[in-house]
């Protein structure tokens, strides 16, 4: 369940709309019972609120970090492949006139594929993309061995080793995109924002403070946490990678 809303911020954003404000009606629910606070408890528990949210702000910042690292990575994983298929197609000038054909014809392909499975959200979609860019590799990799059958020079070593680049940073991408933040992780995150903001609730109705500040709190949580998850998340949220390096070498191939 908290994995699916990970993977669409937007869910999590009204899901969190829902449970924050209702932790704040449990605060001031729990001091309705309890009586208001004396003055030197209230103090006190000025402190342990204070520290709690300090701690929740602190959490916050460190996950819009990594985030941030994260998507960063994606997007030069991204640059990276369009570099290693732009050099291997003009390495392959040096292969055999039938390999080099062959060769610049996969390539193209290889490349539409990648562009599709960078803007496909769909998983059906996803996993016939993978399986065809899976196919194509092993149709150039083929390529390269036939060309090595013909000749062991350090020219056609130099065109296998980009092809060998042109694989491996397909296989950095997909370790870069299955990198998420850790479920128990967003846990943490949303226990400590429900606890901040019972905190909240129960020291606003002590000070018989203005209610409409009950919902300012959790509408700023649920949002920092929305757009740390949306940034975490490749395909489902809003802040998307678009491929504009390799869809530039497609325009540059064509």
């Amino acid at each position: 369940m908290l994995s699916t809303l990970i993977s669409h911020p937007i869910y999590l954003f009204v899901a969190l709309l829902v449970i924050l404000p209702l932790a704040s009606g449990i605060g001031v629910y729990c001091l309705n019972r309890k009586g208001n606070l004396d003055e030197e408890t209230l103090k006190d528990f000025s402190i342990v609120q204070a520290a709690t949210l300090t701690l929740l702000a602190l959490l916050i910042g460190f996950s819009f970090s990594v985030a941030v690292n994260r998507y960063d990575q994606r997007k030069d994983c991204e640059s990276e492949e369009a570099n290693a298929i732009g050099t291997e197609y003009l390495r392959t000038d040096l292969l055999s006139a039938a390999n080099t054909s062959t060769a610049r014809e996969q390539l193209k392909k290889y490349l539409d594929l990648r562009i599709s499975w960078y803007q496909l959200t769909d998983r059906e979609e996803l996993a016939q993309v993978d399986k065809k860019t899976a196919a194509i590799q092993n149709d150039l990799w083929q390529t390269m061995k036939n060309e090595a059958s013909l000749s062991t020079t350090p020219v056609t070593a130099l065109a296998i080793s980009g092809m060998n680049d042109v694989i491996n940073t397909q296989g950095y991408t997909q370790a870069a995109w299955i990198k998420r933040f850790p479920v128990s992780a967003w846990v943490l995150l949303i226990t400590i924002a429900v606890f901040c903001n019972i905190l909240i609730g129960y020291g606003s109705h002590s000070r018989k403070s203005n209610k409409v500040y009950l919902f300012i709190l959790p509408v700023m949580i649920a949002t920092s946490l929305t757009l740390v998850a949306d940034i975490s998340s490749p395909r489902g949220g809003l802040i998307l990678i678009e491929p504009q390096n390799l869809i530039l070498l497609k325009q540059s191939l064509q």
